[in-house]
């Protein structure tokens, strides 16, 4: 696409995808959350996202979408980064330059696209195959038993916990990057910055939580 043609331009659509992924996280662990404080929230809420026209065929599509260009962005990025640098990595510095977080966004963007297709395979694939291939009747309570039936396997939560730390170290250092590429720079940029940091701890916990928590309290 011509419109991204120049640096700038890739950072900035890098940036703004970003950010509605940030978003959107925000929104799935707010629904996830109710999933510990009250299952039939959190059935509602699911029912709701699960049958609604317009999350399931305007926003679902959109988050599709915004996965796979934030993720195809973020490669070409490296790419011609790397391809650019003039300092080679012998002169890297590990304490001084940067942290490794930044030097590895690449790689913990593949493990959560990865773990995007397990959070798929587990949820999204059964949901749309009842629906629309075997055509199921709805059961409206049914979404909090099969949220805690994947959770049962100590493998599965081991894999969820890791991508959910390699989730944290991506935000930390990609969530307030977004804003430096927006050219956000004012009064309020240190506060945005802490605010970037406890968010990128604290949700990708969250989820961790919510994960152990549910795998800990089987329903027999």
């Amino acid at each position: 696409m011509a419109i991204l043609s120049s640096s700038i331009a890739r950072k900035v659509a890098m940036a703004l995808s970003g950010l509605f992924l940030v978003f959107f996280l925000a929104q799935h662990f707010t629904i996830n959350i109710t999933s510990v404080i009250d299952p039939d929230t959190f059935n509602s809420w699911s029912e709701f996202m699960g049958t609604n026209g317009v999350v399931q065929f305007i926003l679902q599509p959109i988050l599709i979408f915004g996965v796979v260009f934030h993720f195809v962005m973020g490669f070409v990025l490296e790419i011609r980064n790397r391809n650019s640098r003039k300092i080679k990595y012998k002169s890297f510095k590990w304490n001084t330059n940067s942290t490794w977080a930044s030097q590895n966004m690449l790689i913990s963007g593949a493990v959560i696209l990865a773990f995007l297709g397990l959070h798929f395979y587990d949820f999204w694939v059964p949901e749309i195959t009842n629906k629309y291939i075997n055509v199921v009747p709805d059961d409206p309570t049914h979404y909090y038993t099969e949220l805690v039936h994947k959770f049962e396997s100590p493998v599965r939560i081991g894999l969820y916990c890791l991508a959910f730390i390699l989730l944290a170290l991506h935000l930390w250092h990609g969530f307030s990057s977004s804003f430096q590429s927006l050219g956000w720079n004012n009064k309020y940029s240190k506060g945005l910055r802490g605010f970037t940091k406890f968010y990128a701890i604290f949700i990708p916990l969250g989820f961790i939580f919510i994960a152990l928590y549910l795998h800990f309290n089987q329903i027999h």
